[in-house]
């Protein structure tokens, strides 16, 4: 797998993000994430706003298991589908990654 098919990918979990409601709408966040760290920055920060995606929607099902008000069942179900995708996305960029590690590694040198 190429650096062009790796960033190919990346690009894909922006426009998903930004589709689902994902990532943040700020200018500076974008403008951030390429001076910050780069590959392995924009790979962190995204793995923790998917862990905060899954931290709100099981908080937000907590909430409507407890029985509070103005939790509704269907914004719950939504919130945790969102969390779900938001996660697979991540581990098959994960499986691709490692795939991709592993066919360099198995170059000749």
């Amino acid at each position: 797998m190429s650096i062009a098919a790796i960033e190919s990918v990346l690009q894909q979990m922006r426009t998903t993000a930004l589709q689902t409601g994902f990532a943040t709408s700020r200018a500076s966040d974008a403008a951030e994430s390429t001076q910050a760290g780069g590959f392995a920055g924009e790979l962190q920060r995204t793995i923790s706003r998917i862990n905060g995606m899954q931290q709100e929607a099981y908080g937000k099902a907590e909430s409507f298991e407890l029985g509070k008000a103005g939790v509704a069942l269907n914004d719950v179900m939504v919130d945790l589908q969102k969390a779900n995708v938001a996660f697979q996305t991540g581990l098959q960029v994960r499986n691709r990654l490692v795939a991709a590690y592993q066919e360099v590694m198995s170059l000749p040198a």
